[in-house]
């Protein structure tokens, strides 16, 4: 989501650290890009007014000018100030005073209410909560039956009464529902319009006047930029919003929505939505996306995606890594960890969470496609349980049979070939290495073919 306002940063602040020293004409000629650059990335004017100048007026600073390495100090200053805009902490949600915790979502129709319900309850049921779903949307076409079926996909259940009575109504006899069965939390999702009405808001208002929600959470899309930010003011105002849930920050818009909304409004980011799968939703860290937008990717995050994929996984990863280090990892390793890659996520967006390396790529226009996981699976799929164990058994009339079972060229097959053995090699080596307390030379050259690592 913010490819280009990443870029024009780094851009800026590349040039920062060209100069060596710094005059403060350096510091107000580099803030001049960075305003330029927010708004570009559709900022709201007053958060990046403020955001520069605070920016500025730190970077000015006799100790900032005269440091060895100005640059890289203001893009200290600018990471702090950025985590300002966004929110300094992480904002847990609430919990009640008494069971059950009651959280209602609210938002237009078609921001992902009801989506994000069902993602909500899956991360609150990781965590080991027991939740309620309820189909509080009694207006839009098929709303109920679709919550339904998101209940299914996860396991947990859904309150509903249908379409014929009030949402206040469904809230209340729900919330009445899950202290019976002691289901905790209860998460309402509420109907949204196309656009904001009287009706609506007041319908809310009701609902939250009724069970009293611990907390309220507003849906919002950060495709639709200010809008966004116009939208989640008026909730806050007629109804109270506690929280935000930014939807579609695995998209292409701008993202000046996300670097506005909570200095705008005042309330704190709680989960962002990371892609369509059920499972993509993450509690919103300010300090993360800020290195993200800064181009100091997010390792953290990209550590817990793989712990999370990697839970309960069959082999012992000491024992994987041991047979890596001897260079007995075979196509079937490699298969398998290939796998557990592609449950991460989508491969540019695992890439951007790297240092670095999603500009880099873009900066080469490089294609980040999915379709290299695919390609390379066929090739491996198409070969026999012996000559995954064991590719060197593969000759010329081998290399045909796969080439042509896979869909692909012999060349792709030879090349797939020659790069494992290349690794195989490579990986015995760093166990050699390490064993020394040392690193071999050369590391980081080659890779697979039609993947960008």
């Amino acid at each position: 989501m913010f490819e280009s306002l990443t870029d024009r940063l780094n851009e800026t602040f590349t040039k920062l650290g060209r100069k060596g020293r710094l005059t403060e004409q350096d510091v107000d000629e580099a803030m001049r890009e960075v305003r330029r650059a927010l708004l570009e990335a559709d900022v709201n004017f007053k958060v990046a007014k403020d955001f520069v100048a605070a920016v500025r007026e730190r970077a000015v600073g006799q100790d900032v000018l005269k440091s060895l390495t100005p640059a890289q100090t203001v893009i200290g200053i600018a990471n702090e100030e950025l985590i300002k805009v966004l929110g300094e902490d992480v904002e847990p949600l609430r919990n009640p005073d008494k069971p059950p915790q009651i959280i209602m979502l609210v938002g237009l129709q078609g921001s992902g209410k009801t989506t994000h319900a069902g993602k909500l309850a899956l991360h609150l049921r990781k965590g080991g909560r027991a939740p309620l779903l309820v189909a509080a949307d009694v207006y839009r076409p098929a709303a109920v039956k679709q919550l339904e079926t998101l209940g299914k996909q996860v396991g947990i259940p859904v309150y509903e009464e249908g379409t014929t009575s009030s949402p206040v109504v469904i809230a209340e006899h729900a919330v009445a529902y899950a202290k019976e069965r002691g289901l905790n939390p209860v998460i309402i999702d509420t109907a949204g319009r196309l656009q904001i009405d009287d009706a609506l808001m007041q319908e809310l208002v009701d609902i939250r006047e009724t069970v009293h929600p611990t907390e309220i959470l507003l849906v919002a899309d950060a495709m639709t930029g200010q809008e966004a930010v116009g939208v989640a003011e008026t909730f806050h105002t007629r109804v109270g919003a506690t929280g935000l849930i930014l939807t579609k920050m695995d998209g292409d818009a701008r993202g000046g929505a996300a670097l506005s909304i909570r200095a705008v409004t005042g309330v704190p980011i709680k989960f962002i939505g990371t892609g369509e799968k059920l499972d993509a939703l993450e509690p919103f860290y300010p300090n993360r996306l800020a290195s993200r937008i800064l181009g100091m990717g997010d390792v953290l995050s990209l550590i817990e995606r793989a712990q999370q994929t990697m839970t309960g996984e069959e082999e012992d990863p000491e024992k994987l890594q041991q047979r890596l280090m001897k260079g007995q990892f075979t196509l079937e390793d490699f298969l398998s960890q290939l796998q557990k890659i592609k449950q991460m996520g989508p491969l540019s967006q695992i890439l951007e969470m790297l240092p670095g390396v999603g500009q880099q790529l873009r900066q080469a226009k490089a294609e980040i496609s999915d379709d290299a996981y695919k390609h390379i699976e066929a090739i491996i799929y198409s070969m026999t349980a012996d000559e995954r164990r064991n590719p060197e058994i593969i000759g010329k009339q081998r290399t045909a049979r796969i080439a042509k079972g896979s869909g692909r060229t012999p060349q792709e097959v030879k090349a797939l070939l020659k790069q494992f053995e290349e690794m195989q090699k490579m990986m015995a080596q760093m166990g050699k290495f390490a064993k020394k307390g040392k690193m071999p030379p050369g590391l980081g050259k080659g890779g697979f073919p039609g993947l960008p690592f």
